[in-house]
């Protein structure tokens, strides 16, 4: 099992600001939540490959203004994906139940739906670009492994997106017009703390594993 706090650190550009006539507004990271499955299969006592299906919402905080009437514009939207990683891990041992792991791969990005939210004169519409994308996954982490209990894991994971996510855009309505409207894209790339949990196999099991794997060298 693992759950993943989103981190909006500016040195990862979580802000895009919009600009077009008298508008100017931004769409601002400011965190969000992950969780999910993973699962783990190891080659040998250095080399595993990972792979899992998680669920990740993206928190945004979103403002608009427009120069030459009287308008503060801003709120809150939520934007929901889903992702399958496929990654390559390396372990290095630090202590008799103590390791450190990295791990490098890619990620499948799978967006179900837009996402809107309105006020009395302004509205912010997130539109998907592509409900699949690919993605490259960076991750560091230690854990600790006991006999009975599974392992226990913390960590990081960079997620870098290939293309822009979705197109943000903001729009400021009057009683004069439909509306004026700023786009640009919107990046899904994100940063997080990863806390993950995995299940207890029974020692028996694993060296019988481990056996027929010896018979078949």
């Amino acid at each position: 099992m693992q759950v993943k706090p989103v981190v909006p650190l500016s040195f990862f550009d979580p802000r895009v600001d919009l600009q077009g006539g008298a508008l100017q507004g931004s769409v601002e990271l400011t965190g969000g939540f992950g969780f999910g499955m993973q699962v783990r299969h190891g080659f040998t006592r250095m080399l595993s490959l990972e792979t899992g299906i998680h669920q990740i919402r993206r928190n945004y905080r979103w403002t608009l203004e427009n120069d030459t009437v009287p308008l503060d514009g801003n709120g809150r939207i939520r934007y929901v994906g889903y992702e399958i990683p496929v990654l390559l891990l390396v372990y290095i041992r630090l202590g008799e139940r103590s390791w450190m792991n990295t791990a490098l791969g890619a990620s499948l990005d799978m967006y179900p739906s837009d996402a809107i939210t309105n006020t009395n004169d302004a509205r912010a519409y997130l539109f998907r670009r592509d409900w699949l994308q690919v993605g490259a996954v960076g991750n560091i982490g230690f854990e600790y492994r006991t006999e009975r209990s599974g392992y226990f894991y913390i960590g990081a994971t960079y997620h870098r997106a290939f293309d822009d996510m979705a197109v943000a855009e903001l729009t400021y309505f009057d009683a004069n017009s439909v509306g004026h409207a700023i786009t640009k894209g919107l990046s899904g790339s994100y940063l997080t703390v990863d806390l993950r949990y995995f299940f207890h196999e029974d020692p028996q099991r694993r060296a019988e594993r481990r056996q027929r794997r010896g018979k078949g060298n």
